[in-house]
């Protein structure tokens, strides 16, 4: 089960993360999680730059290991990158000494200041511990095109009816996630520029 909005009464309760960023600009901030990899990464990025839009890429940094030159492409296309910790941890299920050694781990390949857990599970103590070392961000609209149980167009719907100046949106670069993103991301895009918006990576 999960919300395709994030109620402001769980974002005010969990004011150490960051939701959306505070703007009346038209603005969206688009974010993949779980990348980069071949079979998906390199659309997303040739559909960017289509747009030109910028973009935000929470990355695995055992993916960053596996297929390095994506991750370059990442930033060479004036991307944003984020640490998605090194084997994609869920943090209520996994001990603090292994969580923070994994996210370290791939703070090794992912230079950034920018985290997110994977799942958004993450635990208090993990949380205090990290957002000393980095912003922890979150979402405010979850498009939900990991779930194979909805249709394209339900994740489209997800995002147009949800989305708004300043919203973090999430989407997936991974197999789970390619059939639906590949029609998703598209209508994202053209939507909202065809209204004024702007894409811009989280800086």
């Amino acid at each position: 089960m999960y919300l395709a909005r994030t109620p402001l009464l769980l974002q005010s309760i969990f004011s150490a993360f960051e939701w959306r960023i505070p703007t009346a600009d038209p603005v969206l901030y688009l974010t993949f999680d779980d990348g980069p990899i071949p079979e998906l990464t390199p659309w997303v990025l040739e559909i960017l730059r289509r747009y030109k839009a910028k973009a935000t890429f929470f990355c695995v940094g055992d993916n960053v290991r596996k297929h390095p030159e994506i991750f370059l492409q990442i930033l060479k296309d004036g991307h944003k990158v984020g640490n998605h910790t090194y084997n994609h941890l869920n943090g209520w299920k996994t001990p603090d000494k292994t969580y923070l050694e994994n996210v370290h781990k791939c703070a090794n390949l992912v230079n950034s200041n920018l985290f997110r857990p994977p799942y958004g599970r993450i635990t208090r103590s993990q949380q205090k511990e990290l957002r000393n070392q980095f912003r922890l961000i979150m979402w405010d609209v979850l498009s939900g095109d990991f779930d194979a149980a909805i249709t394209p167009q339900k994740c489209c719907d997800n995002v147009l009816r949800n989305a708004r100046a300043g919203s973090i949106v999430v989407l997936h670069d991974n197999i789970k996630a390619a059939q639906n993103l590949r029609v998703v991301l598209p209508a994202i895009l053209e939507h909202f520029s065809s209204i004024g918006y702007r894409f811009e990576a989280i800086s």
